[in-house]
């Protein structure tokens, strides 16, 4: 276990302490009023934590308080990690954005694209053109989630057991055969949809590598880069830390309810969602990304890799709002937004819904945890809570405004 400790004063990494105290007072008051269980929020600038706060309980119940060792579901902040792997693996010749997803996965050889109509009287195609890794990587693959309740495609995975995105009783190469033998939403490249596509990511990884993705994580990321906490479980020794799991209830509040399975090795191995880590173990990942691929001596990637990796790759410089497919994504908050190789990136910060530096990456997670990179004020941040909301609320605008108003230099 290590653990994430302030290591330079807030004036001297340029930071105003007083708006830092004021960041703090905020999230301090969402605990206060019932609305977060509690929090941590890390910022660093040049790889040097300038601030580390933790404040209420980790576990309300039992009266246990966040510490700078906590542990916390990440959710979707796997995604990144899932495309570092693919990323390592197409450093080292195995792997291309452009081989065809079916190369690797057979059950993708034909995908077919919806049409027309709902049920069993929907009608299908062939797709216009095969569907890529890089497709997988920028969520532009046509897959989608069971949870939008947006498409006749949604429904499918509905019935086919997909809410929680893991067929019943199936592990991910079970999973993903399920995946491809839905059909897709739209032709491979044509739009934006946030989807499963990072399982199936995860699922390629596995094939190429010859190793489980939980295997191949610990010995090709964490192990490198020292994230001891990081992965797909948690053990005996390590459970005492792991936060509890919140959803927030109709009056706002918030009630305890079920998690990621952590104890125990899951069958399900989830590129998408399925990590566990502490702030020290994201701390030690962004620092990865923000010194281009080396981190103490160790390089998992190169520059251009990493450059690659956090650059938008939507056709023309377009936005999640503009590109993105279905109303789901049709909401202010991703206007100015495009997306990379398995994370986000701010292309317009005069459009963004809370100030932002351009060229910006990271990503969330739906337990309301995030991490951001700002190149342009070496600036890394991260926060973490446990708590899945009932829709979208104002925790990252507000995060993002509270941050950019300490930063003086």
């Amino acid at each position: 276990m290590e653990l994430l400790r302030q290591e330079a004063d807030p004036a001297e990494a340029g930071l105003d302490a007083k708006a830092l105290d004021r960041l703090d007072r905020h999230f301090a008051h969402e605990v206060e009023e019932g609305r977060l269980p509690g929090f941590l929020v890390a910022v660093a600038r040049g790889g040097r934590v300038a601030h580390l706060t933790a404040y209420g309980r980790r576990d309300v119940a039992a009266g246990l308080p966040v510490r700078s060792d906590t542990l916390w579901r990440i959710y979707s902040m796997t995604k990144p990690v899932t495309a570092v792997a693919a990323l390592i693996l197409m450093e080292e010749g195995r792997l291309s954005l452009d081989d065809p997803v079916g190369r690797h996965l057979p059950a993708f050889a034909e995908p077919r694209v919806y049409e027309s109509g709902s049920g069993d009287g929907m009608r299908t195609r062939p797709a216009a053109g095969p569907l890529l890794v890089r497709h997988l990587m920028t969520h532009t693959a046509g897959l989608t989630f069971a949870f939008y309740h947006a498409h006749p495609v949604d429904a499918l995975y509905r019935e086919a057991g997909l809410d929680s995105s893991v067929a019943p009783g199936a592990d991910l190469a079970g999973t993903v055969d399920v995946y491809a033998g839905l059909p897709l939403q739209f032709d491979p490249g044509t739009q934006w949809n946030y989807s499963v596509a990072s399982n199936v990511l995860g699922r390629i990884i596995e094939v190429v590598s010859g190793q489980p993705l939980d295997t191949f994580f610990a010995e090709r990321i964490f192990g490198p880069l020292g994230m001891t906490d990081a992965g797909f479980q948690v053990g005996d020794e390590q459970a005492e830390r792991l936060a509890e799991l919140y959803g927030e209830t109709e009056a706002g509040g918030i009630e305890p309810i079920a998690g990621l399975p952590l104890r125990g090795r899951p069958r399900f191995l989830s590129g998408s969602g399925g990590m566990a880590a502490s702030a020290h173990d994201m701390h030690r990942f962004m620092e990865l990304l923000r010194r281009r691929g080396e981190l103490d001596g160790v390089r998992l990637l190169t520059p251009e890799t990493v450059d690659l990796m956090t650059r938008n790759h939507l056709p023309g410089g377009a936005d999640l709002r503009a590109f993105g497919s279905r109303p789901a994504h049709d909401e202010p908050g991703n206007e100015g937004i495009g997306f990379g190789l398995g994370v986000s990136v701010v292309v317009d910060p005069s459009r963004t819904r809370a100030p932002s530096g351009l060229g910006t990456y990271g990503w969330t997670g739906v337990a309301t945890t995030a991490f951001w990179v700002d190149p342009g004020r070496d600036l890394t941040v991260q926060f973490y809570t446990q708590v899945r909301p009932r829709s979208s609320h104002s925790v990252f605008p507000d995060l993002r405004r509270l941050v950019h108003e300490a930063v003086t230099g």
